[in-house]
């Protein structure tokens, strides 16, 4: 029996017409929002076929376990090496400030920065997802980050900087707390940018 067939048989048993492009992203859309709303611990596998209107054995059948659905809904649609070009480009100077507005600009980003806060908040409450978000941080930033920064103790300076970065994020979009929560990028990214170029040539 092939995995068409197989799809086929599951997409009947849930009630939805057959479309795997459909199906898959109505799943992936449910469960960025659970993660975002509820963390990993509280998003369940019923949870999310439920708010995607389909049958849990799709959910099964097309990203397989919990662990593996969240690391798909995780999935940024965005280059991390953005980042880097962003911050270059400009006077040495003010590569800090350059850094903190594209970073904030990302984690207000719709398509984006729910993702990204599902991950924070499933990481404070779950060692899994502390897992995965200890490889994005290490693969996708620390890593990016290290190519800007350069020179001496460049994974040191990186580190510094994602901790100052993680933790404006969690503050701002996780905790709320005013008043970063309602400042501008501009005038949040006037207050950490010199921080971060301490931290990239101090």
């Amino acid at each position: 029996m092939n995995s068409t067939y197989d799809e086929q048989m599951a997409v009947r048993r849930s009630g939805r017409r057959a479309g795997e492009t459909v199906t898959r992203q109505a799943i992936l859309a449910a469960a960025q929002a659970s993660f975002t709303e509820r963390g990993y611990q509280g998003t369940t596998i019923r949870g999310v076929a439920r708010d995607a209107g389909v049958d849990p054995a799709l959910v099964h059948y097309f990203f397989g376990s919990k662990k593996e659905l969240f690391t798909a809904a995780l999935a940024l649609p965005y280059d991390p090496a953005d980042l880097v070009r962003q911050a270059q480009a400009g006077d040495p100077a003010e590569t800090g400030t350059r850094l903190a507005r594209a970073v904030l600009d990302l984690w207000d980003r719709p398509d984006v920065g729910g993702r990204l806060v599902a991950m924070l908040r499933s990481a404070v409450t779950h060692e899994e997802a502390a897992l995965l978000l200890r490889d994005f941080l290490g693969r996708e930033i620390l890593l990016r980050l290290a190519q800007v920064v350069g020179g001496t103790d460049a994974e040191r300076r990186a580190a510094l900087l994602a901790s100052q970065i993680v933790g404006v994020a969690m503050l701002r979009h996780v905790f709320r707390v005013e008043p970063i929560r309602s400042m501008s990028i501009d005038e949040l990214a006037t207050w950490i940018g010199p921080t971060l170029q301490r931290y990239l040539t101090g």
